[in-house]
């Protein structure tokens, strides 16, 4: 077991990622410990000295003018929890579930928060003992935080609620004690600390923005391939054409294509052919695929300054030892970030899926629907339905969650960002899009194997071989779920990335 510090510094959403990988031990580096420490000492002098401060002597929201006496300070934190664990809906998945726990880790370690070092602590108590709170999905509208499912991460730590562990759902109350984890009593200001925040929202932006920087280079990986399988041409990936054109993302597509496609055989083969321009769906690759990607990296670069960020309300000044409400919580910026990127998915899915239907057609010299003995076989007939299903089901699921908002806690909260609807939006969309792009990869195996025994580039052909072994020529039909499942997972699990940068690197 590897033991990693958690310390007060700026992560990207990969070193995010490498913190939960298997066999790390999680702790709390000094540094943060002292700046809790800090961060607590001046809570602790201001409620002694009697001061009026938001949720911790004080109501919630439209009951922020009710003064809360000292002795049901601590009470008000438990309620608060209590009241506010109302989420509905399938649970969070698990890997999004340690990513909320982590991420509201660093906020509360950066000392902003006047929270104690036992809690955090016990968040990644456990994320290191592989104990997950069980979250529902649904029940945040992003503002005052995450609060019905940040409330149901909170749960366990004072012993309610369910947790997964050993791979069923338990009561928090019969794992703990097998554990050797008590319930803690949350201290004023504690409970407000954990369910304010952006994390519920910004985990589901993390998770999708570690799937996206697979799926922009699969998207190239498999528009090469396609751009064989109907023998087009790569003179419109040249980099002196791009040069007059000079989108960053647009560069780096164009530059994965022509590279991909250097050296095959099928493309030599029909250099004299008298065909001008290929589709626009393949021709302007670059232009769609690059549009995406600047998208992309804008909405990273939010993603990983959301990671970095401190969202909860009261804010603790250290440096000017002042306790601030403002609204850190409003989720608006990650909200609005994965609407643009759920646009930029749902377009490489819909390109994908115009170039899986040009080769189904029964041009560019392919038989109808890829298939032998086309008429009693249906070969590749209905997997373009399928990808027209998914593509068309994303078009719905683009539209923009934070153009909405309505009106919550009697008024108070009057405007809301809509962000954990983003954010469970484009999970749907990164799944569908894997899964349109995976159903053209297998189409453009078969177009390609329709070429007359002529290769591909060498490391396209490096892809082939190995799909090729789990996947093999449709002859005739034949049930095919085995195929999409395998495709859906080689391509999610990051395979097709792997084979083709051990030989070539990708932008």
């Amino acid at each position: 077991m590897k033991s990693i510090e958690i310390e007060i510094k700026n992560y990207t959403t990969k070193e995010i990622a490498q913190l939960l990988e298997p066999g790390h031990h999680l702790t709390l580096s000094n540094q943060v410990i002292s700046a809790v420490n800090r961060s607590r000492s001046i809570l602790e002098e201001k409620v002694k000295s009697g001061a009026t401060i938001y949720g911790v002597n004080t109501g919630f929201g439209k009951l922020s003018q009710v003064k809360i006496s000292d002795e049901d300070i601590v009470k008000l934190q438990k309620n608060l929890i209590l009241s506010h664990a109302v989420g509905l809906g399938n649970p969070v998945p698990e890997d999004i579930t340690r990513f909320i726990l982590l991420l509201k880790v660093i906020s509360l370690s950066k000392g902003s928060s006047g929270v104690r070092i036992e809690i955090i602590q016990r968040l990644l108590d456990f994320i290191n003992l592989n104990c997950l709170p069980v979250i529902p999905e649904q029940g945040s509208v992003g503002a005052s935080g995450d609060l019905a499912p940040l409330a149901h991460m909170t749960l366990p730590l004072i012993g309610l609620g369910k947790v997964m562990h050993e791979n069923k759902i338990q009561n928090a109350a019969k794992v703990l004690p097998s554990l050797e984890l008590k319930p803690i009593e949350l201290s004023y200001k504690e409970g407000l600390a954990l369910i304010n925040g952006t994390q519920f929202s910004t985990a589901y932006g993390l998770y999708c923005s570690l799937k996206a920087d697979i799926i922009v280079k699969s998207a190239d990986i498999i528009g090469a391939m396609t751009v064989d399988g109907i023998k087009g041409t790569s003179q419109a990936f040249r980099a002196d054409v791009h040069r007059l054109k000079p989108h960053p993302g647009q560069l780096k597509s164009a530059k994965n294509l022509f590279r991909l496609l250097e050296n095959s055989e099928i493309m030599e083969s029909h250099v004299d052919c008298g065909v001008v321009q290929d589709l626009y769906c393949l021709r302007c690759m670059p232009q769609v695929h690059g549009a995406s990607r600047n998208t992309l990296a804008f909405f990273n670069e939010v993603i990983e300054t959301e990671i970095n960020s401190v969202s909860d309300n009261p804010l603790v000044l250290e440096e000017i030892g002042e306790i601030i409400s403002a609204g850190h919580f409003h989720a608006q910026g990650v909200g609005q970030a994965m609407d643009c990127a759920a646009i930029a998915m749902t377009t490489l899915g819909t390109i994908s899926e115009r170039r899986t239907y040009a080769m189904v057609n029964g041009d560019y010299g392919l038989p109808p629907f890829l298939a032998n003995s086309a008429g009693i076989n249906s070969g590749f007939m209905i997997t373009q339905i399928t990808a027209a299903a998914l593509a068309s089901e994303n078009k719905s699921l683009s539209t923009p969650s934070t153009i909405d908002s309505i009106s919550t806690g009697a008024g108070q909260e009057d405007h809301v960002s809509m962000a954990p609807w983003a954010g469970r939006k484009l999970y749907q969309i990164i799944n569908n899009v894997t899964r349109i792009l995976g159903i053209e990869c297998l189409t453009s195996l078969q177009a390609l194997d329709f070429s007359d025994n002529l290769k591909t580039s060498p490391v396209l052909e490096l892809v082939r071989k190995d799909i090729r072994e789990h996947v093999h020529f449709l002859e005739s039909d034949r049930l095919m779920d085995e195929d999409l499942l395998f495709i859906e997972d080689y391509l999610n699990g990051g395979k097709l990335v792997e084979i083709v940068e051990d030989r070539l690197p990708l932008e």
